[in-house]
């Protein structure tokens, strides 16, 4: 069975394949979770064992474990539905005089 075979027959995003097949299209499937952000859960017996995501998921998957991260996300979430937000263009603008300030105090001093 090919690894284009495995991916007919399983939904589009997640993938189940064998390990056998993983080793012998290892290039391939590397390639794939890569560039396409496909996920792969590679079984051993039929029995699914371990799964594949490309890095950036992975890292994000480890920083969201966490607590301090988990806390700050909760506080934020609080926040936001309190009305405690405002529109992302607002907040840019106002970094950018700040920006322009700081150049000024430099140039002066």
């Amino acid at each position: 069975m090919s690894l284009k075979a495995v991916a007919a027959k399983s939904s589009p995003r997640v993938q189940h394949l064998p390990i056998t097949l993983a080793r012998i299209n290892l290039g391939a499937l590397v390639k794939r979770v890569h560039l396409n952000k496909e996920y792969f859960i590679l079984e051993k017996d039929g029995i699914p064992v371990v799964g594949i995501m490309d890095i950036d998921e992975f890292e994000d998957y480890l920083e969201l474990q966490d607590p301090k991260v988990r806390e700050h996300i909760q506080k934020s979430k609080e926040e936001y539905l309190a009305g405690k937000s405002r529109p992302a263009e607002e907040f840019l603008e106002e970094l950018r005089q700040g920006a322009g300030k700081k150049r000024k105090r430099r140039l002066t001093a």
